[in-house]
């Protein structure tokens, strides 16, 4: 059977999360034998039109996810080309991307629904028109796609929860497809000379679930309360906070980095801290866990599944939670984490696990 996939994601942002997953389903793919044909919209001159089947219209890498382009090509392109192509089985891998007019000839078709945070809890919109748009237009494709779906796979039993919970008649059809977490790149030789030289790392700022302003008020107060916690190092953009905090003393922020630098930053921070109220996977956790950093997570969300059991925890929604925590995390107050036993931990995660789970989920659809 000839097998399509959604390749939007890889071609609008090739180092995004969940361009990192399609790029490992495409490999469990093949791995499994299977004859792969992928699917995208690019511009006129991507190297994507010639790996993939586009239509014509060249389309801004940037504008993939704009409505009139992502109508335009489920609508209007993909059922034919699904038809033309014989594909038997289509994988949609952003949360949406169903064909709106399912062809005869397609089998089966699989939703890879990463989360349903989109239908949820608010996002980051330029304006109040736009995001009120984006809202409509994600209802509506999500829900064609989970209705239309024959299997659901996510990443969490947390996303399917909340999958079944939403959508009568979504649980039956929906399985756990744990992320595949690559090795890190190997770490650039020498530490950021412009860091200190103990310091805690978040990885992801943008999203308002991503709870950065609760982890800064607490550090904040606890540093001026003579508390000796270590700076922080954030990986994304000062824009993503209130100006207030964004300059805090002893906070770094750094962006654009290459995978070296950023398995740098893995491997020489104290501990990785993930404050947010509601995460799909989390998949800085698993990173950080591979370099053998040890953790701090949010309870109530994916990160209860992929954590350590001896992985130290705290209320999203509690201040008094989080600061225990911080203290908590200073040298010489807890039991010593060994990196090989974090690193164990992340390899549930790994490559070959993952190519697993996918042979089976096919075994289980052709049933």
């Amino acid at each position: 059977m000839r097998v399509g996939i959604d390749y939007r994601p890889v071609t609008a942002a090739p180092y995004s999360g969940i361009a990192r997953q399609v790029l490992a389903l495409e490999q469990a793919l093949l791995a499994a034998g299977q004859e792969v044909v992928r699917f995208s919209m690019a511009p006129a001159a991507h190297p994507h039109r010639q790996l993939a089947c586009c239509p014509e219209q060249a389309v801004p890498a940037e504008g993939l996810h704009r409505p009139r382009a992502r109508l335009a090509f489920e609508l209007g392109f993909l059922p034919g080309a699904l038809r033309r192509e014989g594909i038997g089985l289509y994988i949609a891998t952003a949360n949406s991307g169903l064909p709106l007019r399912r062809p005869r000839t397609l089998k089966r078709q699989v939703l890879l629904l990463h989360d349903v945070f989109q239908l949820t809890l608010p996002g980051r919109h330029a304006s109040r028109l736009r995001g009120a748009v984006y809202a409509a237009m994600d209802r509506f494709l999500i829900g064609h796609a989970v209705r239309g779906a024959d299997a659901i796979w996510t990443p969490s039993r947390f996303s399917a929860n909340e999958a079944a919970r939403l959508f009568a008649g979504a649980g039956a059809r929906t399985f756990v497809l744990p992320n595949a977490v690559s090795p890190l790149a190997v770490p650039d030789a020498a530490s950021d000379p412009l860091l200190p030289a103990r310091y805690w790392l978040v990885v992801g700022t943008r999203e308002p679930r991503k709870n950065i302003p609760f982890l800064l008020q607490s550090w904040q107060l606890l540093r001026e309360q003579g508390r000796a916690l270590p700076a922080l190092v954030l990986v994304g953009d000062p824009a993503d906070v209130p100006v207030e905090l964004g300059k805090l003393p002893g906070l770094h922020w750094r962006s654009g980095l290459t995978d070296a630098q950023l398995s740098r930053l893995y491997h020489d921070a104290e501990r990785l801290w993930h404050p947010a109220t509601a995460e799909g996977f989390g998949l800085p956790v698993i990173e950080a866990l591979r370099c053998g950093t040890p953790v701090a997570v949010a309870t109530g969300s994916a990160l209860d599944e992929i954590t350590p059991a001896q992985a130290l925890r705290f209320d999203p929604l509690d201040p008094a939670s989080l600061q225990q925590a911080l203290i908590a995390a200073l040298p010489g107050r807890l039991a010593e984490e060994e990196p090989e036993a974090l690193q164990a931990a992340a390899g549930v995660f790994g490559v070959v696990p993952y190519q697993q789970r996918v042979a089976q989920l096919l075994q289980e659809l052709q049933r």
